[in-house]
């Protein structure tokens, strides 16, 4: 039984006030046989009552446990003392991430991600290291030094279509990241209709975002959701803007580079080529990194113009020479690049020069068409010379096998323009002669036609051969039938010569390296 005398301040009592254990506040004696309790209810409330001897029969007095119990579960103490030293792991090792990932890091990536991006805060860095330095695990250590100090939450890669699944390959395996990619099943299966809002941890390709700009696009969606931590782009040189006279032209790419910058705290640059030689381009490309600092890119030509502003501290440019193991041992074999010259057959060189001449009038017909505001029409058909000039570059079967195509293809064209012709003489009698055309063909891999040189080298390789060969095939300055005609007796001309040649079976660039290959010291040893 429990007596007044037990009653004490914090004891825990049952008896005071029905159905509820109350906790003793103060406890003041009225004699020996009464007592003043004063105590608090679960609730928080605090009363007063008198005891007498008479309620010690009522009265029960419970224990509390214990502040420390060792009667817990030995594995669950196991896990949270595991977690919390995870948590607080970064002190005490500076290299954790090095030291938790399936990795063995190179000198060059440690001190590129401990020496030259942890320490800036925030982060606004072009990294800019030789290819094959390892960028990619650059960035997943960096990414993953600031998940653990828990620096990071919501961090997204913007890379070339081509190189997404690599980033998540490489970011998983190696680092143990889950970063998922953009899809299209991805984005339409979105259950609140914006994608970068569900996902913290994403891979989108870069045409994919700065294409769709259109209002309600990706872009809508991607600047609508919360501010990234990180936020990095990969072959980040294709960001760059031209300073054309006084106005700067930027691509769609560059412009949700810019745009981008504004919603993260972060910002990485990766690229293997960030100067193209031309400095005004360059100090364009750096104020995705400072603004301000190159804000002024439209330099007077005086003879006093302000020095160019130093960009040493926003970048890191490590060339291959330099690249060395842990023992000091280079990283990559000495590379020595040599010139073989060929010489080629009479056949092949009457054949290159006349495709080089009817390249060469073609090209002059497109330049025409762009003075004429025809500026696209003179843009694809530019590009599809171009890559005409580069299969008579490769072999003789390749420039054969591309004329025929294009003259087959222009043949069915004519025929095309013929019957409309023919149709519109039923009709009524024509004016003039009808012109051919322009160029209409569903581009997949590009929304727009002045982007198509910026594409060709970022979409899957795939698509960019089925581009060029609809490009090559069809893309024509003809704008006239007696035009067009004439076209198609110079593609008959230069395919009976490469037939020629092929009939000949002179193919002096593969006789020239079949003999490097099979006697060449070089193959030997």
């Amino acid at each position: 039984m429990t007596r007044l005398e037990d009653l004490a301040k914090g004891a825990a009592v049952r008896g005071i006030v029905p159905g509820t254990t109350v906790t003793v506040v103060a406890v003041d004696w009225l004699g020996p046989t009464a007592l003043e309790l004063t105590y608090k209810t679960p609730a928080g409330r605090v009363d007063h009552r008198l005891l007498y001897r008479d309620d010690e029969p009522h009265l029960e007095l419970l224990e509390r446990p214990a502040a420390w119990g060792f009667d817990g579960s030995g594995d669950a103490f196991r896990l949270v003392a595991e977690a919390k030293r995870i948590d607080l792991a970064y002190l005490f090792d500076p290299y954790v991430a090095v030291t938790t990932a399936l990795v063995e890091p190179l000198p060059h990536q440690i001190t590129a991600v401990y020496e030259e991006m942890l320490p800036r805060q925030p982060l606004r860095f072009l990294l800019a290291d030789d290819p094959g330095a390892g960028k990619t695990i650059m960035t997943g250590l960096y990414i993953r030094e600031l998940l653990i100090r828990a620096d990071l939450r919501r961090c997204l890669i913007v890379a070339p279509g081509n190189l997404v699944e690599q980033w998540q390959d490489e970011l998983d395996e190696k680092l143990r990241l889950p970063f998922d990619l953009l899809t299209t099943d991805r984005v339409e299966a979105s259950r609140s209709g914006n994608p970068f809002a569900e996902h913290d941890l994403l891979i989108a390709r870069l045409d994919k975002l700065a294409r769709d700009d259109e209002p309600g696009g990706l872009q809508d969606r991607l600047l609508a959701a919360p501010d990234w931590d990180l936020v990095v782009f990969d072959e980040a040189h294709k960001l760059s803007a031209q300073l054309v006279g006084d106005e700067v032209k930027e691509t769609k790419r560059r412009r949700l580079a810019v745009r981008l910058r504004e919603r993260t705290r972060h910002l990485l640059l990766l690229t293997a080529t960030p100067h193209t030689g031309k400095p005004d381009e360059f100090e364009l490309f750096m104020s995705l990194l400072d603004p301000d600092r190159f804000a002024g890119h439209r330099r007077s030509k005086a003879e006093h113009s302000p020095p160019r502003p130093e960009a040493s501290d926003l970048m890191r440019r490590v060339v291959k020479e330099q690249l060395v193991r842990f023992d000091g041992t280079p990283l990559f074999p000495p590379r020595r690049a040599f010139v073989k010259p060929y010489t080629l057959s009479p056949a092949e060189q009457h054949l290159y020069e006349e495709v080089t001449a009817y390249v060469t009038t073609e090209m002059d017909r497109a330049d025409r068409l762009r003075d004429a505001g025809e500026r696209k029409r003179g843009l694809v058909v530019g590009f599809a010379l171009t890559v005409l000039q580069r299969r008579l570059a490769s072999s003789p079967l390749a420039i054969y096998r591309s004329l025929r195509r294009r003259r087959e293809r222009l043949e069915r064209r004519l025929a095309d323009v013929e019957r409309l012709r023919a149709s519109a003489e039923r009709a009524t009698a024509p004016t003039a002669e009808p012109e051919v055309p322009a160029l209409d063909v569903e581009l997949t891999t590009a929304a727009d036609i002045e982007d198509l040189l910026e594409l060709e080298d970022d979409a899957p390789a795939a698509e960019t051969e089925r581009l060029e060969e609809t490009l090559v095939d069809l893309a024509t300055a003809a704008t006239t039938i007696a035009e067009l005609e004439a076209e198609i007796e110079s593609l008959r001309r230069l395919e009976r010569l490469a037939a020629e040649v092929r009939r000949l079976g002179t193919d002096a660039k593969w006789r020239e390296l079949a003999e490097l290959l099979q006697e060449a010291p070089e193959m030997v040893d």
